[in-house]
This record gives structure tokens, C-alpha cells and sequence, in this order.
């Protein structure tokens, strides 16, 4: 009896992950792609593992929009590196999906 909920469990934690994700993607996939102005004004990273597993990053950029409102996104390790804090341009995402930023130049 102790072997089967352990057994449910475990099967439990590997499935609701499963379920969550499936989730997002699908409540995104429903959401409309938005085109929006906006600032990055903060950056962050989480690390997760490490000692005897491997370590992973995951990589957070903040922005504010002209209404003051802010959204975090996770973004990939390269789009990181390439967004500048205080950066001006144009943000492309859905629902809680990064899928681009375009920045604006600045002329002198």
C-alpha cells in the first residue's frame, strides 16, 4: 500500500509539469500577437541545479510600456545578452510568450 502512493506520487510529480506546460503554451497559442511600445528597465537571471547536475540558466527581461503598466518575459541566453537596460523600441510578444524586440535608434 506505502509502495503505491509513493509510486502515484512520483508519477505526479512527473505529469503535473507535463499538464502545466502543455497549459501555457495552449493559453498562449490562444492569445493575440501584440506589437507594443516599450522599455527594458530591468534584467535577471535564475539559476537552477548545479553541484552534482548540470546547471541552467534562465533569463528574465522586465518592460515597461508608455501606460507605466510592466511585464517580465523569459527570453533565450542571446536576446539576453543583446538587450540593454534602458533600451527604447518596439516589444512583439503573446500572452506570456517573448518573440521579439525591435530597437529604436537614437540619431545625435
Amino acid at each position: 500500500m506505502f509502495i503505491g502512493i509513493i509510486f502515484f506520487f512520483v508519477i505526479g510529480l512527473i505529469i503535473f509539469p507535463i499538464i502545466k506546460g502543455i497549459s501555457i503554451w495552449s493559453n498562449n497559442n490562444q492569445q493575440p500577437r501584440v506589437n507594443a511600445q516599450a522599455k527594458v528597465v530591468t534584467k535577471r537571471t535564475s539559476v537552477h541545479g548545479g553541484g552534482e547536475t548540470n546547471a541552467h540558466n534562465s533569463y528574465f527581461v522586465t518592460f515597461e510600456f508608455d501606460s507605466g503598466d510592466r511585464l517580465e518575459l523569459q527570453v533565450k541566453g542571446q536576446e539576453y545578452g543583446q538587450l540593454v537596460e534602458g533600451d527604447n523600441g518596439e516589444l512583439q510578444f503573446q500572452g506570456t510568450r517573448y518573440l521579439g524586440y525591435t530597437r529604436y535608434r537614437n540619431y545625435i
